[in-house]
């Protein structure tokens, strides 16, 4: 049965409202970043947990909607289980093809609170070959603690992807993940953590890219990929 938003309590309706407004803002960052095209490409984030009656919610972008046509009314909020159309205005809209990927992340990684995926064309092509992209910049050691993994091959419509997802980046410093045959998908501590790591996954996709034209890249020594990522995660910037 469908949940109705305006019959949960206040401070979730708030809390709602806001996620849609940064998550209908995030997504403005994908095109920008030329991560997507068409219609392509997704974010979503979870919504602050506000009552223990209230079930797990999240926000995520309506299928098939053009970029420049995204408000925040037109997101989409679903429970956790990916299935249950909480609101969505007009009431038309249905989610994104890859919640049930982005829901089974959300249920199973407590500590994720958004979740992109994007079709970028560095990152997908190494996806295509099944193949990891290996920590030979200090930028990824910064950001990703070690090499891209790959997860597995899996089909959209069920929670196939999402738990490759999961089965792959539980355990790993990595955000993102390179799903075969398909793209990157990559989480972070809220939605717009999860869009960096998007652009960082596609920029450093690229930079290999173009470093293996040109010669074999250098490996980084495991312990100073360690270093550079306890600096980069615990020290560099405002805190």
């Amino acid at each position: 049965m469908t949940l109705v938003l305006a019959t949960l309590p206040v401070e979730t309706q708030e809390a709602v409202a806001s996620t849609r407004e940064r998550v209908a803002a995030l997504h403005a960052e994908l095109p920008r970043n030329d991560l997507v095209v068409w219609t392509a490409g997704n974010v979503s984030e979870r919504v602050p947990a506000t009552a223990p009656e209230v079930p797990g919610l999240m926000v995520i972008k309506p299928s098939g909607v053009s970029y420049d046509e995204l408000t925040a009314e037109s997101m989409v909020v679903c429970t956790l289980d990916g299935v249950k159309i909480v609101d969505g205005t007009p009431d038309t809209l249905t989610p994104s093809s890859d919640t049930a990927a982005h829901a089974y992340v959300y249920s199973h990684m407590p500590e994720v609170g958004g979740v992109v995926h994007t079709h970028s064309t560095y990152a997908t092509a190494w996806a295509a070959r099944g193949q990891e992209i290996p920590c030979v910049l200090t930028m990824m050691a910064d950001e990703f603690g070690g090499p891209v993994p790959v997860g597995p091959f899996a089909v959209i419509g069920d929670d196939s992807i999402g738990r490759g997802i999961v089965e792959t980046l539980e355990g790993h410093r990595s955000p993102a993940v390179l799903m075969q045959n398909h793209g990157p998908f990559t989480i972070g501590r809220d939605g717009r953590a999860a869009v960096k790591a998007a652009v960082m996954v596609e920029e450093v996709a690229r930079t290999v890219h173009i470093s293996r034209q040109l010669g074999e890249p250098l490996p980084i020594e495991q312990h100073l990929i360690d270093s550079l990522y306890d600096r980069y995660q615990n020290v560099y910037g405002q805190r």
